[in-house]
């Protein structure tokens, strides 16, 4: 990391607060600048990661005319002699004569020569062992080339691995897929006033982000190991300095909790200008989450590594997670952009006046409608515990019942899909 310097006596006014959605886009421009390195790995250790190249195939789908019913591959008209039987994972002799038929399988490779496939159920066989039937008009074969043809692309760089687009890719013949490697992250923990077990009580409260932070981090896509979480870290400058420099030698983004704001014991901006560290973004115009910032620091080896500082407040957190951490890993990840799905108020949501509000909602996602939920102040987690997202509420505005608005979903785990 780079060289400590001791902090300006000098504070400069702090710029005003970003817009929200200003906010979002600077953190994804800045995160795709630096999207992280690609390597490959094997099918099986590819979920939750998001390809580095497009998915082509290596060969027609299917590669050869593969028979879609049991039944008789036929030549010319019948009845038809049986000269042979075809199972899936052979390779059949030609049909050379009029008047032959193999019996063939579903999956099977369809002899060169055949004119047609006889479903089974649609067959008769006399007492000489000759079939008759009549074929139906259309081919009862997968042609070469009729899902995808060699060397086609089907899925671009960016596209989020699932189990869906891993078939796809052992169905296409690969055997390893280049992909962005998944983010490392660590969390660091502010706050003496932090108990880490037991309930809370005598003027201390329970540690809520240490535990959870991880988890939502995971399910966007990062590495945390139970050894990246540390804290409480103590409340003085030289603790929170050492911490953070240790967390960003191997970490791509820390996440720090508490200290956003400049009170007593508020020790992260201190800590960021002693590192070196250059804001990205410092404070957003969003209720709940004010006080959220995202900072880069340039690594020995010239690669940025991140610090997304969340308010101690523990929605006040989870907001600052789903607007600057996630933009940012999308962009880390090589991945577009999220794009913001909407819903149709159920309910009124009020306005935060000149500041986007980001409102706890629940989803009833068969009619496209979002109701508000209870017990959400920004110290609180009961009404995150049975949200969906968050409906966006933009500056100057309240929501009505029956508008349509924005929605910035809580993540789900890697390869999950909403009902």
């Amino acid at each position: 990391m780079s060289t400590e310097t001791a902090p300006s006596a000098d504070r400069v006014a702090a710029p005003p607060p970003a817009g929200w959605e200003e906010a979002r886009s600077r953190v994804y421009a800045v995160g795709l600048a630096a999207a992280l390195p690609a390597v490959a790995r094997a099918l099986l250790d590819t979920d939750g990661s998001t390809l580095a190249e497009p998915l082509t195939t290596r060969t027609d789908l299917p590669a050869f005319p593969t028979s879609s019913v049991d039944g008789w591959a036929v030549r010319g008209g019948g009845p038809w002699r049986v000269v042979g039987r075809v199972l899936a994972g052979s390779t059949p002799a030609p049909l050379t004569e009029d008047g032959t038929t193999v019996e063939i399988a579903t999956g099977a490779m369809v002899p060169e020569g055949a004119t047609a496939v006889l479903r089974v159920e649609e067959s008769a066989a006399s007492t000489t062992g000759l079939i008759s039937g009549t074929p139906r008009p259309a081919p009862e074969w997968r042609q070469p080339g009729e899902e995808a043809y060699a060397g086609e692309e089907l899925l671009p760089v960016g596209t989020p691995v699932d189990p869906a687009v891993i078939g796809l890719a052992a169905s296409c013949g690969h055997d390893t897929l280049r992909v962005r490697r998944a983010p490392r992250a660590a969390l660091l923990v502010f706050g003496d006033e932090l108990l880490t077990a037991g309930p809370p009580g005598a003027g201390r409260v329970r540690d809520a982000l240490g535990p959870a932070v991880p988890a939502w981090l995971r399910r966007y896509g990062c590495q945390v190991r139970s050894s990246d979480v540390v804290g409480p870290v103590a409340d003085t400058l030289p603790a929170h300095v050492a911490a953070l420099r240790s967390a960003l030698a191997s970490a791509d983004l820390v996440c720090t909790t508490g200290g956003t704001m400049n009170g007593p014991v508020d020790h992260l901006h201190p800590t960021l200008e002693a590192l070196g560290a250059d804001y990205v973004v410092n404070t957003v115009a969003v209720r709940p989450g004010f006080p959220m910032l995202l900072a880069r620091v340039a690594g020995d080896d010239g690669r940025m590594r991140f610090v997304a500082g969340l308010p101690g407040n523990p929605q006040s957190a989870i907001v600052a997670l789903v607007s600057l951490v996630a933009p940012l890993l999308a962009g880390l990840q090589g991945r577009s952009m999220p794009v913001l799905p909407q819903a149709t108020l159920a309910e009124a949501v009020p306005g935060r006046g000149d500041h986007t509000h980001l409102a706890l909602v629940r989803l009833d996602r068969a009619a496209g409608t979002a109701f508000p939920v209870r017990h959400v102040g920004s110290a609180m987690l009961r009404g995150l515990a049975g949200a969906d997202g968050f409906a966006v509420i933009r500056p100057g505005t309240r929501g009505e019942p029956g508008d349509r608005v924005p929605i910035v979903p809580l993540p789900l785990l890697p390869g999950e899909r909403p009902s």
